[in-house]
């Protein structure tokens, strides 16, 4: 006998366990939330007020807290800080978060955004590799293969990492090319990434396409990844001032965002 699947509403408390969840909770955890996002110590009034409660309110929150470790009240200034399990809590959040995993779930959404082919690289042993791709929407789009080696001067990927990598990591794979090291051209490329955000290459590697690649940072501020946008020179707008660049930046900046990097 066929299985048969009942369109009967689940029972008041049935759907009550599904969906409620405990108010108390949500209400406290806005005091977490606003120490999170301001980032430094708080006054029980600023604190409150950040969090869309009384400091009457407040206070019970935060004394239960204190007493978890979620939150710390400094002895001389009295302000609010968040306290050493919250600490430990974001540090092995952070462990558990694979960059590449992470990215990999905004690349179609990218790809759709800009209308062009968005990668990931990573630096290897070797120099900048592409491990991810997400094809273009568009009928005419630039292909990028997994496992390819980006050329470190010659390309948008390549200047991105050599432009937030320690110099030691970045000259074995410029020599591989046959550069001796970086010079004054090539620092004067790295200091434009740098202020700019964002690296452009037009015409670099391969005639007739343009690439942009954006910066992902994990918590110490470290580079981890690239965002790489690569298409026709026709329909590519390379400018680092551009709304391609602006979008690429500023999905490079929430992935940034969400590996725990500051701002």
């Amino acid at each position: 006998m066929p299985a048969v699947l009942s369109s009967k509403p689940l029972s008041e408390p049935a759907a009550a366990r599904v969906q409620r969840g405990i108010q108390s909770v949500e209400v406290g955890g806005a005091l977490l939330v606003a120490l999170a996002h301001e980032g430094r110590p708080m006054p029980l009034k600023d604190l409150a007020r950040a969090a869309g409660m009384s400091a009457a309110k407040a206070h019970p929150y935060l004394v239960s807290f204190g007493k978890l470790g979620l939150v710390e009240q400094d002895v001389q200034s009295g302000r609010y800080g968040l306290g050493r399990l919250a600490l430990q809590l974001g540090l092995i959040g952070l462990q558990q978060v694979d960059p590449v995993r992470v990215a990999s779930r905004r690349l179609p959404e990218i790809a759709r955004e800009t209308g062009h082919t968005v990668a990931i690289a990573l630096w290897s042993e070797r120099g900048a590799t592409i491990v991810m791709v997400e094809a273009s929407p568009a009928l005419v789009h630039v292909s990028m293969r997994h496992g390819t080696v980006m050329s470190v001067r010659g390309t948008a990927t390549g200047r991105l990492f050599a432009a937030h990598l320690p110099r030691a990591q970045v000259l074995p794979a410029l020599r591989a090319e046959g550069v001796r090291g970086i010079d004054a051209a090539l620092r004067r490329e790295l200091d434009a990434v740098r202020a700019q955000g964002i690296a452009c290459a037009v015409d670099a590697a391969v005639p007739g396409i343009s690439a942009l690649a954006a910066p992902v940072f994990d918590a110490a501020g470290r580079l981890v990844l690239s965002l790489t946008a690569i298409g026709p020179n026709a329909v590519f707008d390379a400018r680092p001032e551009g709304a391609l660049a602006r979008a690429l930046r500023a999905h490079a900046q929430a992935l940034s965002q969400e590996l725990g990097a500051a701002g």
